[in-house]
């Protein structure tokens, strides 16, 4: 039996409920992407990644956001992730990382200063957020399905992956990954801080080399900047190169024309989840059979 992986990018609230939407739509056309040996997530990613792998049912997870019910998808007077004004800061260096002009970890580096001397909510406050949304992680376990998510050491800049062999609480692990520096707390993991995963790549793509058979679903770069999003798209393009050097049939799952005007102009606004989740619905449902032939046998 082929080996899949679902690679699930970063994208913040709107990407969250963009990439439920899509996997709902999915599912409703009898493409059901849970059924997979590989979950990868990345900050975004990793939320929805981490509810995969929990088994749980895609249309409730986008009925909770239609209903604006899911935390992380809903503006809250305890919980703001709308940037302040200096996060131009980070969008500029995670540019310069990109761009290829000098070293990427280097660049890390200075985001993870940046982000440990930036004033945001607490780690406790935000680890709150997620023993709300993972309750059923018992004694913090790490589900048995492969899931992984991803994260970027602050002070080093080293890319770390998460997985249930990696002896870390599976809450402070997606924590870091979703830790948007300027915004969430770099968090505290074995005695060290680490910051989104996103800062190393808005996807990583490239962790389910190997497999069979792998569906890449990409948000980042979709709204904001049209030069980052070229930058960050010719950085996806390297990633499938390496899956498709290694044997890995690739889909790429990517916004539509509808679903960027869902979006807004910032992926960290959830004032536009619920757009954005109906929109991943409608488009799920039109690459369903896009995708038949590589997952449904």
């Amino acid at each position: 039996m082929a080996k899949r992986a679902l690679v699930l990018g970063s994208g913040g609230p709107v990407g969250i409920a963009w990439e439920t939407g899509v996997l709902a739509g999915l599912a409703e056309a009898g493409v059901d992407l849970s059924d997979t040996d590989l979950i990868v997530g990345t900050s975004a990613g990793s939320i929805v990644g981490a509810q995969v792998a929990m088994g749980k049912a895609f249309g409730d997870l986008a009925a909770s956001i239609l209903e604006e019910s899911a935390p992380l998808s809903r503006p809250s007077p305890h919980l703001s992730v709308l940037p302040d004004p200096d996060f131009t800061n980070f969008t500029n260096k995670m540019a310069e990382a990109i761009s290829g002009k000098r070293a990427a970890r280097e660049v890390r580096v200075e985001i993870g200063k940046w982000a440990l001397r930036t004033e945001t909510v607490s780690e406790e406050m935000f680890i709150a957020i997620l023993d709300y949304l993972f309750y059923e992680f018992v004694e913090d376990r790490w589900p048995d399905r492969n899931f992984a998510c991803t994260a970027v050491d602050a002070l080093s800049g080293e890319f770390v992956v998460w997985n249930k062999g990696a002896s870390v609480s599976v809450k402070r692990a997606i924590a870091s990954s979703c830790s948007v520096p300027g915004v969430f707390p770099p968090i505290t993991i074995n005695g060290r801080r680490y910051m989104d995963g996103g800062t190393h790549s808005p996807t990583n793509a490239d962790l389910a080399k190997g497999y069979d058979n792998a569906v890449v679903i990409a948000v980042s770069g979709a709204a904001g900047d049209p030069e980052m999003a070229a930058q960050f798209r010719r950085q996806l393009d390297k990633e499938l190169i390496i899956l498709r050097e290694s044997g890995t049939k690739v889909e790429l799952l990517v916004p539509g024309a509808s679903s960027i005007r869902a979006f807004g102009p910032n992926l960290m606004d959830p004032r536009n989840a619920v757009g954005a989740v109906r929109a991943g619905l409608v488009q799920g449902n039109a690459d369903a059979a896009m995708l038949r032939a590589i997952w449904c046998h």
